[in-house]
């Protein structure tokens, strides 16, 4: 891996509403003033604010947005997250900055923190934190992982690949979207299609594409719906095809982009030789169980 010192995991905790993904933004040709204003529903005084005289040669201008109660749920998702994996909590801002916007979310997750899931917090020997952006970033860096990273919308868009990177691939990265009250998750593989290996499949050409991304977006399903239903056999099922499959992959058979990574000499296999390899080894760890 790019970043031999993660030997645990990390989780982004993207925020995905609102900041950048729902801004006005446009062009401008000339000069100007531009200006935005809050014009409250109660009928009462205008917020308005000049933010910039634009000069000769126009430039280019943004308004952007977030909710509190979006912003409120982002937290207890995370919050709930952490519990389940018993890890501690970060949140990254720039509120130094941008005092108001940024100042926001560092306030409702202190607030949502202290009030609601210290107390769990506490009796698990989790933590939570606030850090500069600036900073999380280089702690990341040094850390082994193990830990929750809450991210704004576009720091975890941002984040969550360069982490996914780190760790050597995006095909080893999971994706779950989780409900605040931490009841309803939708898991998926959090890379696209692959189109090239589909239409070497239509040819009649062997692949070796790599399916642990979409085998885990199962078990993290699965894991959640043994969790819900009180079902210990379907969390022991998920997690025993988790393990074979890393097992898997650490005893040396892989498919071509994780040997790649190891180096030119490094055997792989294809599509199915891999499955098949994950199967018997699952196989085994389920009669031995």
């Amino acid at each position: 891996r790019l970043v031999p010192g993660w030997t645990k995991p990390i989780i982004i905790g993207r925020h995905a509403f609102g900041d950048q993904y729902r801004a006005e933004n446009f062009k401008v040709d000339k000069p100007g003033t531009f200006t935005v204003t809050f014009t409250p529903d109660d009928g009462s005084e205008p917020i308005v604010h000049d933010v910039v005289k634009i000069p000769e040669g126009g430039g280019v201008v943004m308004g952007m947005y977030n909710f509190k109660k979006s912003i409120q749920d982002f937290a207890r998702s995370s919050f709930n997250y952490g519990l389940q994996q018993k890890f501690p909590v970060y949140l990254s801002t720039k509120n130094t900055i941008l005092k108001g916007y940024d100042g926001m979310f560092k306030d409702e997750f202190q607030r949502i923190f202290d009030e609601e899931y210290k107390e769990e917090f506490d009796a698990n020997g989790l933590t939570y934190e606030h850090r500069l952006i600036d900073d999380m970033v280089a702690s990341c860096l040094k850390w082994e992982g193990g830990y929750v990273w809450a991210c704004k919308n576009y720091d975890g868009d941002v984040q969550s690949d360069t982490v996914a990177q780190g760790y050597g691939s995006l095909g080893l990265m999971t994706s779950v979207l989780m409900t605040p009250d931490g009841k309803t998750v939708e898991a998926e593989a959090a890379h696209g299609t692959v189109t090239r290996h589909y239409r070497q499949h239509q040819q009649g050409k062997p692949t070796s594409t790599n399916p642990i991304a979409s085998i885990f977006a199962w078990t993290r399903g699965l894991e959640h719906r043994g969790k819900l239903d009180n079902t210990p056999d379907v969390i022991k099922f998920a997690n025993t095809l988790e393990e074979s499959v890393i097992g898997t992959v650490e005893g040396g058979q892989m498919t071509k982009d994780l040997a790649l990574l190891i180096g030119e000499e490094q055997p792989y296999q294809t599509s199915e030789e891999f499955l098949d390899t994950i199967a018997a080894n699952f196989k085994k760890s389920l009669d031995a169980s």
